[in-house]
């Protein structure tokens, strides 16, 4: 029977651990490094901000996944913070994880933090971000953020008539998906010279964030009628600034992500669209393939893998069956 350890609380500001209990392997756990052993043991699991729905399926499905696998699960969140992302692999270092499920806090910061996890002999598969190292994750699972972006823009395009003044809410720098769907977004409306875009602003996928930008946007440019952002939760903040201007109609705003608010927008009208992230799925195989990995040695031939986003809208909304999930 493996021996539990309570969670030791983080000094670090911003930690948040809503794992109760991480167990330490015994005798019958595999200790990761090169695989091979029989399962079972403690897989930790590490997102963003489960105040996110979005972070949050990633660690409910990833958790939810270990256990049905037969493992111990614990999950705790970074906050985009590379200090407490440190902490959380220490913990899970002294806890003799047999797998560590990690969404990077940073492209270049969270480097360090998977080479220490590779130094104790335990496999990283990351989930949702990517690091700027190749052969240090076992895995990297991300969206196909491109293709989510380019699809996500034609709508936009489309239900803007192909004319308009435009904001964009732009997400954390420190995430390349950040870019890369800025670059989807530019790709596809540069192609419309009529569609001028006269502000840009990081709200760092926060909603609370994307209705002070927006608020503030609109001042220096009071006749926008378009709002293109690289999550649900800032569209959704541009959403709350733009009806207590009493501006929304006549206003389309996308968004990225599939969130169950943003559904709801969606099927009220107040959203154009949303891009669905296929978050439960890829957060389910990330644990597929470390448990993979614990009990044969096998890695996955590629490392970085990206799951393709769906488009929704008013006309498929209702094929949405659960959190991030489509039946079509």
């Amino acid at each position: 029977m493996m021996r539990r350890k309570a969670l030791v609380a983080l000094a670090a500001a911003g930690a948040l651990v809503f794992g109760l209990t991480a167990c330490a392997g015994g005798s019958g756990s595999a200790s990761g490094g090169d695989g091979g052993g029989d399962g079972g043991g403690l897989i930790t699991i590490i997102v963003n901000d489960p105040a996110n729905p979005y972070w949050k399926t990633e660690g409910d499905v990833a958790e939810a996944t270990a256990k049905e696998l037969g493992y111990e699960a614990v999950v705790g969140a970074h906050k985009g913070d590379t200090n407490t992302e440190n902490t959380l692999i220490d913990t899970a270092i002294s806890n003799k994880s047999v797998a560590i499920i990690l969404d990077p806090a940073n492209a270049d910061g969270s480097i360090a933090a998977v080479k220490k996890a590779n130094a104790a002999n335990i496999p990283v598969f990351l989930v949702n971000a990517e690091i700027n190292e190749a052969g240090l994750a076992k895995a990297q699972l991300v969206s196909n953020n491109a293709q989510g972006a380019a699809i996500g823009a034609q709508e936009w395009v489309t239900q803007m008539q192909e004319a308009g003044n435009y904001i964009e809410l732009f997400g954390a720098p420190s995430d390349n998906n950040a870019q890369t769907r800025s670059n989807g977004f530019s790709t596809v409306i540069s192609q419309y010279p009529d569609l001028v875009e006269v502000g840009e602003e990081v709200a760092n996928w926060d909603r609370t964030e994307g209705r002070n930008k927006t608020q503030a946007l609109m001042q220096a440019n009071p006749d926008i009628n378009g709002v293109i952002a690289g999550n649900d939760e800032m569209a959704l903040g541009a959403i709350a600034a733009l009806k207590e201007a009493g501006k929304l109609d006549g206003v389309i705003v996308g968004g990225f992500d599939g969130n169950p608010d943003a559904i709801d927008a969606v099927t009220s009208g107040e959203l154009a669209y949303t891009v669905l992230q296929p978050v439960a799925v890829f957060s389910k195989t990330a644990v597929e393939l470390a448990d993979e990995f614990i009990r044969t040695g096998e890695a996955p031939e590629t490392e970085k893998q990206s799951f393709d986003c769906i488009l929704i809208t008013k006309d498929n909304v209702d094929k949405m069956t659960g959190p991030f999930t489509y039946e079509g």
